[in-house]
């Protein structure tokens, strides 16, 4: 993998120490790639699992006379938790910036919608803008953490990516389209229309271990916005916010809410790819596509078989020179 921190090569130096023998083929082979699939995930979320867990033990544990407001506590925490990134070298400097542009716009927009009676938080604290306490904005750049760092530990590559100029008006559109719905027509579904027209035909390429994955980039779209809805469920339960229908009991979240996380995903995405440009795979790697590319991957080679009876054997291969294995970053690559 590309870009690691210092910590994130230490790590990766001893997952290829564990698992430089384990089976490249059969069973264990794709138990082992999911598993490091799912402890990459794991890695990825880190900034955002720790605030999730940070608000659902507020409102378990958290004193309601304490002298310091929940919401502060909590602001409090998040910002103990990018230090301790940055401390730690578990963000490089650009991942930085990302996280601050998202800070900046999610802050933005949870102003203009506390305003307009969207969603609400409690009142309590001074460590806020309005009705917004400042914990709300590093909801979003978690989502700016995951964003980056999914991006260089699985060393995402893209086919068919649309023009970056195109992505932009599209994100802004959305971003806009969050704001003047309220006076305005909505927008969404034209938006939902040009994000799919734009973007159907790209496909993910993203290295698990030993194999990469090929994925229609729509489809994950969908499946992070998911995961967002959820973790959101999980936020409003708790009580970091509530929206109206919320207030007198909590409830879940409605699922018309899948679609705003899903453009908020574009705006993700899109931001993203201005400080880490999309770019080709890297040559060279497997991909699973399936059952048939598995049986294909462990297949014997036409240079392995004999050949033909009474056929003159091949002269030999000229001697290759062996790339270099890059350095991974935090866990297998």
């Amino acid at each position: 993998m590309q870009r690691a921190t210092p910590l994130e090569h230490r790590i990766d130096a001893i997952a290829h120490r564990l698992l430089q023998d384990a089976s490249a083929s059969g069973v264990r082979a794709w138990i082992l790639e999911f598993g490091v699939f799912v402890l990459k995930q794991a890695w990825a979320c880190i900034f955002g699992a720790l605030l999730l867990i940070a608000i659902v033990a507020a409102r378990l544990w958290y004193p309601d006379d304490a002298l310091v407001a929940r919401n502060d506590a909590l602001t409090i925490t998040a910002v103990l938790i990018q230090i301790g990134m940055l401390a730690a070298r578990l963000e490089t400097g650009r991942e930085v910036w990302v996280v601050v542009m998202f800070h900046i716009t999610g802050t933005a927009m949870e102003l203009f919608k506390t305003d307009v009676g969207s969603w609400a938080y409690a009142a309590d604290g001074i460590l806020r803008i309005g009705g917004v306490p400042l914990f709300s904005g590093f909801m979003y750049a978690a989502v700016g953490s995951y964003m980056v760092r999914v991006h260089r530990l699985f060393d995402l590559g893209f086919t068919r990516y649309p023009a970056r100029w195109l992505t932009t008006v599209v994100a802004a559109a959305i971003y806009l389209n969050f704001f003047t719905h309220h006076w305005w027509w909505d927008a969404r579904w034209v938006l939902l229309g040009a994000v799919v027209l734009l973007w159907s035909p790209t496909i993910m390429h993203a290295r698990v271990w030993r194999r990469t994955l090929r994925v229609p980039l729509l489809l994950v779209f969908a499946g992070v916005a998911v995961f967002i809805y959820l973790a959101e469920n999980i936020g409003t339960w708790a009580g970091a916010w509530a929206y109206p229908d919320q207030v007198i009991a909590w409830q879940p979240v409605s699922a018309s809410k899948l679609s705003s996380w899903f453009l908020l995903m574009i705006i993700s995405v899109v931001m993203v790819t201005w400080v880490y440009p999309p770019r080709r795979p890297l040559p060279g790697r497997r991909t699973t596509e399936g059952a048939d590319a598995a049986a294909a991957a462990s297949a014997p080679s036409e240079v392995d078989q004999a050949p033909a009876t009474g056929a003159a054997p091949a002269p030999p291969e000229p001697p290759r020179r062996r790339r270099r294995r890059r350095a991974g970053a935090g866990l297998p690559s």
